[in-house]
């Protein structure tokens, strides 16, 4: 793969560019219940050198009922300013999943306006079966002050997708497992019908990943949006189960040069519950 500080960049990337002063890694570790893991507790046992550890529950907007929504302006600000992450660094993102959450933070940076920040491609299991230092120290941290420039275009709100899924553009594309995106298989937050936005192509994220978790190029996940029906002549909105993994379609995108997207923040946690808004079930 090609590295590129502003999407994704390789173990060996890092390794090599660990002790830049500017640079400033985040644990951005984070999985659902059923999943029996506990992100802070595996970040504190083992993380790499200088980490912070990213809470995407705590860092969120707190005064809304849906999960881990984008949080407001000064929130970011003021934690990021007391993790020691601002102007002037270069941000490397990971997760110990390999990729699943690392990119919901990159999105989270590109949302405020941050250009550079990358994922780590493989994330924490490849760094660490290459052998490349952890350690179990929380990072010395000094203030640094952000600039935040809010960039609207980049997320969508469910009056937006509504639209979007009448009229058929943007193209709309859900990265949740097929199974869940066709109404077979229960959703795993408490409430919410089964199914999918009328309108979604059905693109799990999964499918955009090589068996080592490291995305696959640039040409192949084209063929795979291609091949889910995706018009990639039109802007997309990606969507998921909760905002998270949506974040992978939106890298894949911005990698392939199809820098015309947005991310559906509230995703199905909203859209399943919405008793106003209609829900297709099947293949799309």
């Amino acid at each position: 793969m090609s590295d590129d500080p502003k999407t994704l960049v390789s173990t060996d990337w890092l390794a090599q560019h660990l002790k830049d002063p500017d640079l400033r890694v985040l644990d951005a570790s984070w999985y659902l219940p059923e999943a029996g893991r506990n992100a802070r507790d595996e970040y504190n046992e083992a993380h790499i050198p200088g980490a912070r550890f990213f809470d995407i529950d705590e860092i969120s907007d707190s005064r809304s009922d849906l999960p881990h929504m984008a949080p407001p302006v000064e929130k970011f600000m003021s934690r990021m300013r007391a993790m020691g992450v601002g102007d002037g660094h270069q941000v490397v993102v990971y997760d110990g999943a390999g990729l699943l959450s690392a990119a919901r933070v990159w999105w989270l940076f590109r949302l405020m306006g941050q250009e550079n920040v990358a994922v780590l491609d493989g994330g924490f299991p490849k760094w660490q079966a290459e052998g490349h230092p952890t350690e179990d120290m929380p990072p010395i941290v000094r203030d640094r002050h952000m600039t935040v420039r809010f960039q609207n275009h980049l997320v969508r709100d469910v009056t937006q997708v509504a639209a979007a899924s009448k009229l058929g553009d943007p193209a709309i594309v859900d990265a949740r497992a097929a199974i869940r995106f066709r109404g077979e298989a229960p959703e795993p937050r408490e409430g919410l019908r089964a199914g999918h936005i009328p309108g979604a192509r059905s693109v799990p994220f999964t499918t955009l990943l090589n068996a080592d978790k490291t995305m696959k190029s640039p040409d192949e996940t084209r063929a795979v949006f291609e091949a889910a029906g995706v018009d990639l002549d039109k802007p997309v909105i990606t969507s998921c189960g909760s905002g998270v993994t949506a974040a992978i379609l939106a890298l894949a995108l911005e990698r392939m040069g199809h820098s015309q997207w947005s991310l559906y923040d509230g995703s199905w946690a909203e859209w399943g519950m919405f008793p106003t808004v209609p829900v297709a079930t099947g293949d799309a």
